[in-house]
């Protein structure tokens, strides 16, 4: 019964160191740079670094234009605002073609006789 025992533990052993091999390997080959998933891994790495150098460059230009907006905005009001203030003091002018009016100025005298009466 002992014989059998050791046999069985010796199949055990040598089973696992098989399978201990087989894992090295293959560890190995998933590790390589070049063929393996470490290569893609590495290109991968690479990729996330370039695109978080892309993403803060562009936010940074995205707020640079938003600040360029804000005041080409308010400008544009501003001179939206004047521009009708100018359109509407053109309705108080008269039409091209209609005859403009003037308006004349009379100044009556009041007779001397009334300023004497009054002293």
């Amino acid at each position: 019964m002992e014989l059998i025992a050791d046999i069985l533990l010796g199949a055990g052993a040598i089973g696992a160191a098989a399978y201990c091999l087989v894992l090295a390997r293959r560890l190995t080959r998933f590790n390589q740079l070049e063929t393996g998933m470490g290569g893609a891994i590495a290109v991968l790495s690479a990729q996330v670094d370039d695109m978080t150098k892309a993403l803060q460059k562009a936010q940074s230009t995205a707020g640079a234009s938003a600040t360029t907006l804000t005041a080409l905005t308010e400008r544009s009001e501003k001179a939206a605002a004047r521009l009708e203030l100018l359109l509407a003091s053109m309705h108080d002018l008269p039409e091209p073609g209609q005859a403009t009016r003037r308006f004349r100025l009379v100044r009556r005298r009041t007779p001397h006789e009334d300023l004497e009466a009054a002293q």
